[in-house]
């Protein structure tokens, strides 16, 4: 059995280390050494910061960052999902992603995005099992280890944050 809550400071070193999971695999982000907890507190909004513990052992995390420090992007947020190798395969990627877009609605964000590698079929089946659609690919948008890598950017729409009384998009 699961349990989903709040990530916390003192969770940092089990983060940090899925984390690390995932900058290994070469398929999860272009960061080649994970941060420090200070540098990936402030690059993360303070809401939507998750885990997903089994038996009190951190599984999977997932947050958002910011966009833009633009007004106007408020509302528009990048998310992060990560399970450990040995996790994944259970549906938690599934679990953390959802309780993300409702902790975001509930925060008044309107646009999740994602960026990821098409290499990784799995994430992109994950986002769009929750809604996200393609919205374009980004052919040689950075390098990783030297080498030009593609992203497919996939976005989802909230239809309670951002909309007025009729539903309509503001």
């Amino acid at each position: 059995m699961y349990a989903l809550r709040v990530l916390e400071a003192a969770d940092w070193d089990e983060v940090r280390s899925i984390y690390q999971q995932g900058i290994e695999s070469g398929q999860a982000t272009f960061e080649t050494e994970v941060p420090s907890w200070e540098r990936w507190d402030n690059a993360h909004v303070p809401f939507a910061r998750l885990v997903l513990t089994v038996e009190q052992k951190v599984r999977g995390w997932a947050a958002l960052s910011k966009v833009s420090a633009r007004e106007v992007y408020a509302g528009v947020a990048e998310v992060s999902v990560y399970v450990a190798a040995e996790s994944q395969g259970h549906g938690f990627g599934s679990v953390l992603l959802e309780a993300l877009i409702a902790e975001s609605e509930a925060h008044g964000v309107w646009t999740l995005q994602a960026s990821i590698f098409p290499e990784n079929e799995a994430s992109i089946a994950l986002h769009r099992r929750s809604g996200f659609r393609e919205v374009g690919r980004r052919e040689r948008i950075a390098k990783l280890h030297g080498v030009w890598r593609d992203t497919v950017l996939l976005e989802r729409r909230s239809v309670v944050a951002g909309t007025d009384s009729e539903g309509t998009q503001n």
